[in-house]
């Protein structure tokens, strides 16, 4: 979470008194993603230690933010266990800091596992699927930032960077992901507000009497109205493969798909086109880290992801196609 808008402590104190948040008590500026400018904040309320995190969208306009503020709080008062954002007394999300818009939300409890087991893989399933359940009666619409149309626009962007095969693989990607957009079938699938990122560094857990406890996930500023097999073919492809290699890890895309399906069952066009959707997810995330790493942004913490392993990713995709069934099999 990079920092590309540097924030006092005065201002911080200033926006936390007028959202009766309590008083100021810490301050550290986060280190992880590229999007945004992220503060971890604390503060004393009536005797007690209360943790946030102060976001300034770098990116994001007035317009889009309420989308994404909004449906957090919808989750949230849903019992799903997002960050809920925090408004002010007239009911704002939304706020000036240093020009930027900004919002306050829950700071999550627990940490991030980068290396999950198959138990974290389920936990997440049957987190994925309660969101699209919970989202299907949210009210706003607004299309995924990153998808189909950003890639287009993108791709052009990024070519003059690339080797001969890596031209080729994304020309080729893209010609394959334009005609499935194309057809009835995607059309026909499922949709809903998708969370769009959900990585391994976006979910948190405990430990509870020994085993991996899922206490929330964050950073719905790509979330949009999609697919729901987009969706969950974007958690797959992090989740669930190997990050030496790109491949396919078995045994946690079986956990993570069975229990997201005990949740929300899956349709036969969703089972169809999720090999699909799996080399969309892995050229969505290969053409964002190409954009962000050949023409970055300056910011202080800045860390651009390498785009290397989404490359190895869409390769094996496109090279080892699977069935709905071989993803799903244990062998």
């Amino acid at each position: 979470m990079a920092v590309y808008t540097e924030v006092s402590e005065q201002e911080a104190r200033d926006l936390l008194r007028d959202l009766n948040l309590g008083e100021l008590t810490g301050m550290k500026a986060c280190v992880g993603g590229i999007e945004n400018t992220n503060y971890f904040v604390s503060t004393e309320s009536a005797g007690q230690t209360h943790d946030y995190v102060l976001t300034l969208f770098e990116r994001l306009t007035l317009a889009q933010l309420p989308f994404y503020l909004k449906l957090m709080k919808h989750l949230a008062q849903r019992g799903i266990a997002v960050p809920e954002p925090h408004a002010n007394a007239q009911g704002a999300l939304v706020f000036d800091v240093k020009g930027k818009p900004a919002a306050v939300v829950d700071r999550l409890r627990g940490k991030s596992e980068l290396n999950p087991t198959e138990a974290h893989c389920s936990l997440v399933g049957a987190a994925l699927a309660r969101l699209h359940l919970a989202g299907r009666d949210f009210e706003m619409a607004q299309p995924d930032l990153r998808g189909l149309s950003w890639w287009n626009e993108v791709a052009p962007v990024v070519l003059p960077y690339l080797t001969e095969d890596q031209k080729a693989l994304l020309q080729s990607e893209l010609a394959f992901q334009n005609t499935v957009a194309a057809s009835s079938e995607y059309a026909a699938l499922p949709r809903g507000p998708i969370h769009t990122d959900l990585f391994r560094d976006n979910v948190m857990f405990d430990t509870v009497d020994g085993q991996p406890s899922l206490s929330g996930f964050f950073d719905f500023y790509f979330a949009g109205v999609g697919s729901f097999a987009y969706d969950l073919a974007v958690c797959l492809n992090d989740w669930c493969i190997d990050l030496q290699t790109g491949m396919h890890h078995a045994g946690r895309a079986h956990s993570l798909i069975a229990a997201y399906k005990a949740m929300r069952p899956l349709q036969a066009l969703e089972r169809e086109l999720l090999p699909a959707m799996l080399r969309a997810g892995a050229l969505r995330f290969w053409v964002s880290r190409l954009w962000d790493f050949y023409l970055p942004r300056t910011a202080s913490l800045l860390k651009a992801h390498e785009p290397d392993h989404f490359e190895r990713v869409l390769q094996a995709r496109v090279s080892h196609p699977m069935t709905f069934n071989q993803l799903v099999s244990q062998a």
